[in-house]
């Protein structure tokens, strides 16, 4: 189902909420927010349901008894998932790159760490370089900006990426 640019930036507005509810009621934890990166306007399709699976899953292990709460949307606009933990933000950070960098789908997870602003944490903040295209290893950013891959070719990338990760 395609959605609108009126529904993807009303989706934003309301996780930006949720982020501020849950830091607001829980201040002593940190917040790691988890969006399944994909281009166009099909937000939720078998590809983001296995890439949601398979983040929840490799975070939930990560954060171990650090754990303290996990809320999931399954919705139209893209599945998100918020997790709670007694691990510091910068800790988070690290341990959310590292899920983003090792995991084999981790190209597919967007997981912010917010501090008490909820203002996300940089990569570079904790001495990362940004992220790398998932087709040609140039600054992902650099990519998007210039649109320098078709839609078709991400997507045909993500399905083959999500095919060999479920076999």
């Amino acid at each position: 189902m395609q959605i609108t640019l009126e529904e993807l930036l009303e989706s934003r507005e309301k996780r930006w909420e949720r982020q501020k509810r849950l830091i607001a009621s829980h201040p002593n934890l940190t917040l790691l927010c988890l969006t399944i990166i994909i281009p166009g306007s099909v937000k939720r399709n078998a590809e983001t349901l296995i890439a949601a699976k398979a983040a929840k899953s490799a975070i939930s292990e990560a954060l171990g008894d650090t754990l303290q709460l996990c809320e999931e949307y399954d919705l139209q606009t893209g599945f998100e998932a918020y997790f709670l933990t007694t691990m510091s933000q910068l800790e988070a950070k690290r341990t959310a790159c590292k899920i983003e960098d090792g995991h084999k789908l981790g190209r597919l997870f967007d997981i912010d760490v917010f501090t008490d602003e909820v203002q996300p944490i940089s990569r570079e903040q904790i001495g990362l370089s940004p992220r790398r295209c998932m087709l040609c290893g140039q600054e992902a950013r650099f990519c998007m900006r210039n649109h320098t891959h078709s839609t078709e070719e991400l997507l045909d990338y993500i399905a083959k990426l999500t095919e060999n990760y479920a076999e």
